[in-house]
C-alpha cells in the first residue's frame, strides 16, 4: 500500500485510507489534541494525575499529555503519574518495571500505591480467600483501582484524572451497560466522565476516546515505548472479555462497528445525563472510611469486611 498523503510506503490502513509512518503519527496526535480542545479537557492551571499501569495506552496518554503541555508552554511539573499495584503476580511487577523506565525517561514523577499496604491483601490472596463469595477478579480489581485512584488523586491535589481508555474500551463499556441495563452508570461515561461536580470525586477525562486500540498499539511501537504487551492473567475471566471478543468479531466482518457504537452513544449522552440529573442522587460518605458510597458502606469496605471474616 501507498500513503494517501504522500505515496510513501503505508504502515496502516484506516477507514479514510492508508498512511505512512509520519502521516500516521501526525494523524494520531492531532486526533488526541483535537479531543482535548473539543471537550475543553484541560486548563493551564490544572494539576494532572495520569492513571497508569505501564501498558501501551497509559504510556501513550502520559507521553501525549506532557507533549501537549510543553507545546502550549504550560507547566509540565503539574503532571504526575499514579499507578495501583493490585498484587497480580508476575504480571503487575513486570508492567511496573516498564512504567518506571518510561517515567524516568520522560522525567515524570511516579507514585505507586500498594493494595497490600492499603487493604492488607493482594488481589491474588483475596481471590483465594473469597473463592466462595462469587466475586470475579475484575470486579474486585475494578473496585480497588477506582477507589485508590480517586483517593490518592485527591490526596495529591489533582484537579483532573486522565485515563488511557481507548475507543475499543469505551465501545465495550457501552455495550456492557446496555446488556446489563445500567442506564444510570452509562450517563457517567463519555470523554469527560460524570454528570455533575461532586467533592467526593476528581473529574476523569479520556483523551484516547476516539483512538482505536490498534492505532494506540502502533503509536506506542513507533515511539519505542518500553511495553511488553502483556495481558492480565485474569482478563479472560471477566464479562468484558466476552464483549471484547464479540465486538472484535463484528468489527472484522463489519468495519466501523465500534465507531458506530460510540457515535450513537454520544448522541444519546445528553439525554442520559439529563435523566440522571433529574434523580439528583449524590453519593454519601462511607461511615467506615469516608470515601464515596451510594448507600451504607462503600464497595471497598464491603469487600474488606468479607476478607476480614475469612481470616
Amino acid at each position: 500500500m501507498r500513503c494517501l498523503k504522500c505515496q510513501n510506503k503505508a504502515i496502516i490502513e484506516l477507514q479514510h485510507g492508508p498512511l505512512c509512518e509520519n502521516h500516521f503519527v501526525f494523524y494520531f496526535e492531532d486526533k488526541v489534541y483535537k479531543t482535548f480542545k473539543k471537550y475543553q479537557m484541560l486548563a493551564p492551571q490544572d494539576k494532572i494525575c495520569v492513571a497508569v499501569s505501564g501498558g501501551k495506552d497509559s504510556q501513550t496518554v502520559l507521553h501525549l499529555i506532557k507533549k501537549y503541555f510543553l507545546k502550549n508552554r504550560w507547566p509540565a511539573e503539574n503532571i504526575f503519574a499514579l499507578a495501583i499495584d493490585e498484587g497480580i503476580s508476575p504480571y503487575r511487577p513486570s508492567t511496573l518495571a516498564d512504567l518506571k523506565k518510561f517515567c524516568k525517561k520522560e522525567k515524570i514523577k511516579l507514585t505507586i500505591v500498594s493494595a497490600q499496604k492499603e487493604f492488607g491483601s493482594t488481589l491474588d490472596k483475596a481471590l483465594k480467600k473469597l473463592k466462595n463469595a462469587q466475586l470475579r477478579p475484575c470486579h474486585i480489581c475494578g473496585v480497588w483501582r477506582r477507589y485508590l485512584l480517586n483517593k490518592y488523586a485527591r490526596k495529591l491535589k489533582a484537579t483532573k484524572i486522565i485515563t488511557g481508555h481507548n475507543l475499543d474500551d469505551e465501545a465495550q463499556a457501552t455495550l456492557m451497560n446496555l446488556f446489563k441495563a445500567n442506564v444510570n452508570l452509562a450517563a457517567h461515561l463519555g470523554p469527560v466522565s460524570g454528570v455533575q461536580e461532586d467533592t467526593h470525586f476528581v473529574q476523569r477525562i479520556k483523551p484516547l476516546y476516539f483512538c482505536a486500540e490498534k492505532e494506540t498499539k502502533l503509536y506506542s511501537l513507533l515511539q519505542k515505548f518500553p511495553v511488553h504487551f502483556q495481558e492480565c492473567p485474569y482478563a479472560e475471566e471477566g464479562y468484558r472479555a466476552h464483549i471484547r471478543n464479540f465486538l472484535n468479531d463484528f468489527e472484522q466482518k463489519y468495519a466501523g462497528t465500534k465507531q458506530g457504537i460510540i457515535k450513537s452513544y454520544l448522541h444519546l449522552l445528553p439525554l442520559l445525563k439529563a435523566k440522571a440529573k433529574e434523580k439528583n442522587s449524590r453519593p454519601q460518605a462511607c461511615p467506615r472510611c469516608g470515601e464515596a458510597a451510594n448507600a451504607g458502606h462503600c464497595k471497598v469496605c464491603q469487600i474488606n469486611e468479607l476478607l476480614k471474616n475469612e481470616n
